[in-house]
């Protein structure tokens, strides 16, 4: 397969050393910073030519009599302007080198100012295959590479042919498992590993899900504000808030439809793999190990069609999943069904720690105990929620409020509206704290706080009696050390799994 210079990749098998020229180092493709800085270019090109473009449309000459004497000059600077960005792009392009070897990613940028980026195979959290607008036209994408809590793409290839991207994501995903090249062959690329598709999220589900979200409910009630005090005062100047309020409720729209667009979900041999997008596409691969903890929302509107949406956080991503682009990114499934939800379970949490994932994971979607604390356990999955004592404090959920742990996963369930489950593997829980304030120190309850990297997950348990809060806390402590101990290599890949049935639920074992 060619690449960007014309060479098929060659890479090292992690150990040895590169066979191949310059030590295995090569360059991005040719038109790589042409995509990146097209805007600089667009600019100059409205700078430059917007006068000649309006008096060639008016019919009047192409340049100012009153320039005319300047105007060799003019064209001498407009292009030794082109000529030097044009030759910052070249340099540009010259100067970036990447190389896979000795276990590492590499990135060399630079040619007054040079950076050198790299990543460790073995600490690669996730791998992302971006296409703007422009790089689809030809036929080329981005490789990301994040690493534990950067916070930001630690690692950038940026423009690669699309074939050369997928067959380098798959050596790299190869060597992240542990997994060792054809002796043979040291330098040959691994093959893209097969995956299984889950599920795909229908245009129509996106669009009717935008349309009952949160954001839908706020423009209605500013709007019926606006209407009751433009009657009252009989200010017709109330109107005018609607405008702004619209025009951002489309932008919003349209980004999020464009983003979560096309979404499908896919399990392979090395993860997760989500693919969505309109203009701009994204191919993420997520290994499940890597998932620190997951929650499942559903708005009031919502339930109308039983719709839930999931959410992320994930080693590497950090603070930047919390907002703007990096929301997609830790967006498990943007909108869906029960059994999708519990399909996108399975693959988080192959083992859900139950005999019975299927009514556990659904009382933490749906569930409320009974009014009465006898058989609350019984009739609600073991989920334990807030006692009676303190329904003052939540009159609404404190029969929601609740939590219930398996062998494997810790299950915080939240909200009568807005219905929240959380969660969190043993494994991945780094610290726990109790916070009790006035109140709750006058009606015996407790919150309890699991820490986690960063991300849109928050895990808490609020409203928690003061003793069932203590017993979990301890017990959840015993169990996050039992776990990280019997936690497996850290490597991507162990061995291939078959994907589950989207109608069934996280099997146990």
């Amino acid at each position: 397969m060619p690449g960007g210079n014309g060479v098929a990749p060659q890479l090292s098998d992690g150990a040895g050393t590169d066979q191949t020229p310059d030590g295995g180092w090569r360059r991005v493709h040719p038109a790589s910073p042409f995509v990146r800085g097209w805007v600089a270019l667009a600019a100059m090109g409205f700078f430059f030519g917007r006068d000649t473009f309006e008096r060639l449309l008016q019919g009047a000459p192409l340049v100012d009599e009153r320039l005319a004497g300047r105007a060799p000059w003019l064209l001498l600077g407009g292009g030794a302007v082109l000529l030097l960005t044009v030759l910052g792009y070249i340099l540009s392009w010259y100067f970036t080198r990447y190389q896979v070897a000795q276990g590492y990613v590499r990135v060399n940028t630079g040619f007054l100012f040079k950076q050198q980026r790299q990543a460790r195979l073995d600490r690669v959290q996730a791998i992302d295959v971006v296409q703007p607008l422009l790089a689809r036209i030809f036929g080329l994408a981005e490789l990301r590479f994040e690493v534990a809590d950067a916070g930001e793409s630690a690692v950038r290839l940026a423009y690669l042919r699309m074939e050369e991207a997928r067959q380098l994501r798959a050596t790299i995903l190869a060597r992240a498992a542990g997994v060792a090249p054809d002796p043979e062959r040291p330098g040959a690329a691994a093959a893209e590993a097969p995956e299984q598709a889950v599920l795909t999220v229908p245009p129509s589900r996106l669009a009717g899900s935008l349309v009952l979200s949160e954001q839908s409910v706020g423009v209605v009630l500013g709007a019926v504000a606006s209407v009751v005090l433009s009657a009252v005062t009989e200010n017709r100047g109330f109107y005018l808030y609607l405008i702004p309020a619209a025009l951002g409720l489309v932008a919003a729209y349209w980004s999020m439809f464009s983003k979560g667009y096309n979404f499908t979900a896919a399990v392979s041999p090395d993860g997760i793999r989500l693919r969505y997008g309109l203009l701009d596409t994204r191919a993420q691969t997520l290994p499940p190990g890597r998932i620190q903890a997951l929650r499942v929302s559903q708005p009031p509107l919502w339930r109308i069609f039983g719709w839930y949406r999931m959410q992320v956080n994930v080693a590497g991503y950090g603070a930047a999943g919390n907002s703007g682009e990096g929301s997609a990114r830790t967006t498990l499934l943007p909108v869906g069904t029960v059994a999708d939800v519990l399909s996108m379970l399975s693959l988080v949490l192959p083992d859900p720690g139950t005999p019975d994932p299927v009514r556990v994971f659904t009382a933490g979607l749906t569930g409320l105990a009974d009014r009465t604390r006898a058989a609350r356990r019984d009739a609600d999955a073991g989920f334990i929620t807030t006692p009676r004592r303190a329904r003052l404090l939540a009159p609404l959920g404190w029969r929601r409020n609740g939590f219930t742990a398996t062998d494997t996963a810790l299950l915080i369930r939240s909200g009568r509206w807005w219905r929240h489950l959380v969660v969190v593997p043993h494994q991945r829980t780094q610290s726990i704290a109790l916070e009790q304030g006035p109140l709750a120190r006058r009606f015996r309850v407790v919150d309890l706080v699991l820490h986690t990297t960063a991300g849109p997950v928050s895990p808490r348990l609020v409203q928690a009696g003061l003793d069932e809060g203590r017993a979990l806390f301890e017990a959840q402590s015993v169990r996050a050390r039992a776990a990280r101990k019997l936690q497996r290599s850290e490597h991507w890949l162990a061995q291939a799994r078959p994907a589950p049935k989207q109608q069934e639920g996280p099997q146990h074992g």
